[in-house]
């Protein structure tokens, strides 16, 4: 087996493990977030509108040690970590971008992250003020790419 194979198998059994089987299969929204941060629900529920599902929502304490064992890069660490048909979504990521990495799945990458917590990203509207210019990053084993940028 190799090596490529086995990531993607030890990538798969860890989204089991946080992962209801129930709320897995139904294609429910996972979202992990850093015990009681406001934010992240107001994001949980606007992606649950605009992808049509339901979104559980965890306070986990523990998420840090999710987020590594998912393969976030740290660089893109945010204040919740989501499952989404088997994809890891970390921060803010826009409902659109979230559709369009799922539909493509890009070769080599098991998530899409906004790292950070950017003024104006899904979330993190503040009426008044303008929102700050951010990028959406496609990452994988050992790599991360530009996937879009807002």
């Amino acid at each position: 087996m190799n090596l490529k194979v086995k990531i993607r198998l030890a990538l798969a059994g860890a989204i089991m493990l946080v992962a209801p089987a129930n709320a897995f299969a139904a294609s429910n929204i996972i979202v992990h977030r850093d015990p009681g941060c406001g934010c992240c629900g107001i994001w949980a529920k606007q992606i649950s509108q605009q992808l049509g599902r339901k979104a559980t929502i965890s306070d986990n304490p523990k998420r840090g040690a999710l987020v590594q064992r998912l393969g976030v890069p740290d660089s893109l660490g945010s204040c919740h970590t989501a499952i989404i048909d088997g994809v890891v979504v970390e921060g803010h990521v826009p409902a659109a971008d979230i559709k369009r990495f799922i539909a493509a799945r890009p070769k080599g990458m098991t998530g899409i992250a906004v790292g950070g917590m950017p003024l104006g990203s899904p979330g993190m509207e503040v009426p008044g003020r303008k929102p700050h210019p951010y990028s959406v990053m496609a990452f994988g084993p050992g790599r991360q790419a530009l996937f879009a940028k807002h």
